[in-house]
């Protein structure tokens, strides 16, 4: 059994689209006719069309927020007492979006031939991240998926919530810097040439900080749209040049070393990566394994190729905490901690609590930049601002005391 997408005609001759669980398109077409549908058309879902290149090219990850809602809602209906494959139908009538219904159909189409949920999931791995199928595998494996889900959901919200509040704090920030740069460049392109203009035509001497605003205003005005296409093609040409790995690698290396931002990059990935240990090794994926996927989730290349080699001291007997003091970018609590939880038989519980400490931290210091940010970004305008008001002001002020 598959999912079809439709799309058919109502009594009225409205058009209606829908998914449609069925063997074969020729059932689906009588699946239509016995709700007084005209099919118009019946393809294979979307999730399915794993053989067309261009399919390929357009494949959508589900976002953090519907991935929550998705993996909350199935592990109720399966802690609920629900088989899988009933679970999944359910799921699937509670979603709107048409490509995730499809997804979840195909899922569930993947587990009534026999396959398991993690296997059935592989199928999908652009829209289903690894840290999602080890711990779903880990799951069925031990008998315990509801749980296993319910943390998963936990872990999504989590996320989701702190995506939302990094991306509020920056709102403002970007906002208040692109109003800056509007409004100096505004003053500088069509207000500062028609005021100083009538100094020029009485062929009044103008101070040197007048005669510099003048130059920057006449440099905008000839070539403003050249040095933005400039700027843009240089963004371009930078983004593209990170596809390179080892230009992509000396990258990260110099943000690593950049003063209060490496700062945050080590937080903000060794938070990544512990928060995605913390959920594995608790959900019973093995120590080794979880590594490796939570590596994965790592977006710094150096961080990342360190940890790797953590990994493999772990994997020839080393302690956890030894392994990650060794790559330079966890800090003293953090290890002490995992150290301790090693010591007592409780790293489970030990990495949650880093990890949550972590996340706190990082989260104080996105506040404290943003907060300092504001007032700085403020001062910064108000003093251009005031510099552009005192050139035009400078020459008014020496006609009056020639006049007077």
């Amino acid at each position: 059994m598959a999912a079809f997408q439709y799309k058919a005609l109502d009594a009225t001759g409205k058009q209606v689209k829908g998914v449609i669980e069925a063997d074969s398109p020729r059932q689906v077409r009588q699946q239509l006719r016995d709700k007084q549908l005209m099919p118009v058309s019946v393809d294979i879902s979307e999730a399915r069309n794993i053989e067309n290149p261009l399919a390929k090219l357009f494949k959508r990850a589900i976002s953090t927020a519907d991935l929550a809602l998705l993996t909350r809602q199935l592990s109720t209906l399966i802690g609920a007492g629900l088989p899988i494959e009933e679970a999944l139908k359910a799921t699937a009538e509670q979603t709107e979006k048409k490509r995730i219904q499809s997804m979840i159909l195909e899922i569930r189409s993947k587990v009534l031939e026999g396959h398991s949920l993690a296997n059935s999931l592989n199928e999908f791995s652009y829209a289903f991240p690894a840290l999602y199928r080890a711990t779903v595998a880990a799951g069925e494996h031990a008998g315990h998926l509801d749980t296993v889900l319910n943390r998963l959901a936990d872990y999504m919200e989590n996320s989701q919530v702190n995506q939302q509040k990094i991306k509020l704090a920056a709102v403002y920030p970007i906002i208040l810097c692109i109003v800056a740069v509007g409004i100096v460049v505004g003053l500088l392109t069509y207000v500062v040439p028609d005021i100083v203009e009538v100094f020029v035509k009485n062929g009044q001497e103008l101070p040197a900080l007048t005669q510099a605003m003048i130059s920057a205003s006449d440099f905008l005005q000839a070539h403003g749209f050249l040095m933005a296409f400039i700027i843009i093609a240089l963004f371009i040409t930078f983004k593209l040049s990170l596809r390179k790995p080892h230009i992509k690698e000396r990258y990260h290396l110099m943000l690593l070393h950049t003063p209060f931002f490496g700062k945050m990059i080590k937080g903000f990935n060794t938070s990544r990566f512990i928060s995605t240990l913390a959920i594995l090794n608790s959900s019973g994926v093995p120590l080794v394994e979880a590594m490796k996927i939570a590596g994965q989730v790592v977006e710094n290349l150096i961080i990342q190729e360190r940890l790797q080699i953590a990994c493999q001291q772990v994997t020839e007997g080393g302690s956890l905490h030894n392994a990650l003091q060794e790559t330079k970018v966890f800090p003293p609590l953090m290890l002490h901690m995992i150290a301790s939880g090693e010591a007592s038989g409780e790293l489970d519980s030990m990495l949650e609590r880093t990890a949550k400490n972590q996340e706190n931290d990082l989260q104080n210091t996105i506040s404290t930049l943003v907060s300092m940010f504001e007032p700085i970004m403020l001062l910064v305008m108000g003093g251009v601002v005031v510099l552009i008001v005192i050139a035009i002001m400078l020459p008014i002020l020496n006609m009056n005391q020639m006049i007077g």
